[in-house]
């Protein structure tokens, strides 16, 4: 009837949904022509694209459409927050993943350093600590996978992942690089 579309825009290496917009014909030529999201603004009755003043553009990755073909689907790497708001989403409740709930912890761990905070030993002990953690952890993996229980083998590789995360937030390597990495992998 109007000639707009609902547009979808999940983070790609996370599977977020950060936000959903709308697009006509221009907007999504616009989209494809440049490899950055635009919408149009039905209370302003006008093109954006997105981030053109905020800096918080997003690079698309991939373009769907749903059954119907009457939805888009776009997945974008997001050079800052999608809401206007200032968020990472707009969406609040049941939008973030836990692992990088998880790792939004570990960062402010790294950062205010609590006492009694066990993350926060590991941090003050050094990188020596965390990685004498990772490699215990990973031959517990080991032998937990050699065992019949499998509940042992789960308890063993979340400690692994927790160490990891911790050993990147101590070197300063963002999680998304490592799924970016497994990404261009998968391609």
């Amino acid at each position: 009837k109007d000639n707009l579309v609902p547009a979808i825009v999940q983070d790609y290496l996370s599977g977020k949904v950060l936000m959903v917009g709308y697009m006509n014909k221009e907007s999504l030529q616009r989209t494809l022509e440049t490899g950055e999201t635009w919408f149009w603004s039905r209370s302003r009755e006008v093109l954006w694209h997105k981030g053109a003043t905020s800096g918080n553009t997003q690079k698309l990755v991939n373009i769907s459409l749903d059954c119907d073909l009457d939805t888009i689907l776009m997945e974008v790497i997001p050079q800052g927050p999608a809401c206007h708001l200032g968020t990472e989403s707009c969406f609040k409740e049941g939008s973030n993943l836990f692992l990088d709930d998880l790792r939004k912890i570990i960062k402010k761990r790294y950062q205010e350093r609590p006492e009694g905070s066990y993350t926060s030993y590991l941090f003050d002990k050094g990188l020596d600590k965390i990685l004498k953690k990772v490699g215990e952890e990973g031959a517990e993996v080991i032998i937990a996978a050699k065992n019949p229980d499998k509940k042992e083998l789960v308890y063993e590789a979340a400690d692994l992942l927790f160490h990891l995360l911790v050993l990147f937030e101590e070197r300063q390597i963002d999680f998304r690089q490592i799924l970016h990495e497994l990404k261009e992998r998968r391609s």
